[in-house]
């Protein structure tokens, strides 16, 4: 998948789940899982021990999924987790250096972002998406809703903070997609391999963005 289709393969599904578990076992059950349910993306964090092994296995195992590689904090590991077959790149926060090296790669990119400038600068410097990160610290769906006045052109996901209750809230509020971790890779689901519960879990979050957007298009 090039970066355009893996781009707007993002887009279309509107979530990205962020694995950030205890052990790579753990991690690759929980892809496996969201995959199952519907959501054949998977940003695996730099805090799983391990995380760049999970990444080739995941690449080499399963070339149908859109696997990424979050927690980015600095090129040298952007570079380790490309070279292992990571599809997109992603941070909790705005290095400009790690956005031009994906962009020189040609790889999917969204850092993460907070304030007006830092989003105006990451999209200058060539993000695909700017993640506003943490989003319900600073108003959740509220800020969203703001900060899409100025940026109707700015592609942006909501991350931190997500929830069941508050996932439509960001896609109405103009969201293209959220970032959400616990709530969907539930730990307890993980630790007791319970694949229905996160099956179930996932299909309900597609189902809700799904119908977010019917009523924002209305």
């Amino acid at each position: 998948m090039n970066r355009e289709t893996i781009r707007a393969r993002i887009e279309e599904i509107g979530i990205v789940p962020a694995i950030r578990l205890s052990s790579a076992e753990d991690a690759l059950f929980a892809v496996k899982a969201v995959a199952d349910g519907g959501i054949p993306i998977a940003e695996i964090t730099m805090t799983i021990p391990g995380a760049i092994e999970v990444i080739s296995e995941l690449a080499r195992d399963r070339p149908e999924l859109i696997v990424g590689a979050g927690t980015i904090v600095d090129t040298e590991t952007a570079r380790r987790c490309l070279d292992a077959g990571a599809m997109f790149l992603t941070s909790p926060g705005l290095d400009i250096r790690v956005v031009r090296f994906a962009v020189k790669r040609n790889v999917v990119v969204f850092p993460g972002a907070l304030t007006p400038s830092e989003i105006m600068t990451a999209w200058k410097a060539g993000s695909d998406f700017v993640k506003v990160f943490p989003c319900s610290r600073l108003g959740g769906a509220g800020y969203i809703k703001a900060l899409k006045s100025p940026f109707l052109h700015i592609p942006l996901i909501a991350s931190g903070g997500v929830t069941h209750g508050n996932v439509a809230d960001f896609i109405l509020a103009g969201a293209v997609g959220v970032g959400i971790g616990r709530d969907l890779i539930n730990p307890e689901a993980v630790r007791r391999r319970e694949l229905d519960w996160i099956r179930e879990l996932a299909g309900r979050f597609l189902q809700i963005v799904k119908r977010a957007r019917s009523l924002k298009a209305m």
